[in-house]
């Protein structure tokens, strides 16, 4: 059963300007692990994170830090999710993830299915 679905595009360059122009912005959307990563892979984990909440319905509280894309062992990217996140996604019965990631020039983009139990 799905849950929710979501989508976001985020312009790299721009994205990157804002970064920039704003040097807390890093640490406020991104974890350790994340922040060290090229421009171009943050903006598609933005896009990941946006298409998260998105799939979630957009509920007020979550923070940027508990959500993170992680890579497996197989080089895939995936969604983890951890407290204000984590409750959010349990409460809507969330159980698994799906996640896809796209770069294409200046666009970075990810799709996200929030998938409930069976």
């Amino acid at each position: 059963m799905i849950i929710g679905i979501g989508v976001d595009v985020v312009e790299v360059s721009r994205f990157g300007g804002q970064l920039d122009r704003a040097p807390g912005l890093r640490e406020r959307l991104f974890t350790d692990a994340e922040r060290r990563l090229p421009v171009r892979s943050l903006a598609a984990r933005f896009a990941a994170k946006e298409a998260v909440a998105k799939a979630l319905g957009a509920p007020a509280g979550m923070s940027w830090q508990h959500c993170e894309v992680v890579v497996d062992d197989s080089g895939a990217p995936r969604v983890a999710v951890t407290d204000t996140v984590g409750a959010v996604a349990e409460r809507r019965g969330v159980a698994r993830w799906h996640l896809s990631l796209s770069h294409d020039g200046d666009v970075a983009t990810a799709m996200v299915v929030a998938e409930g139990r069976s």
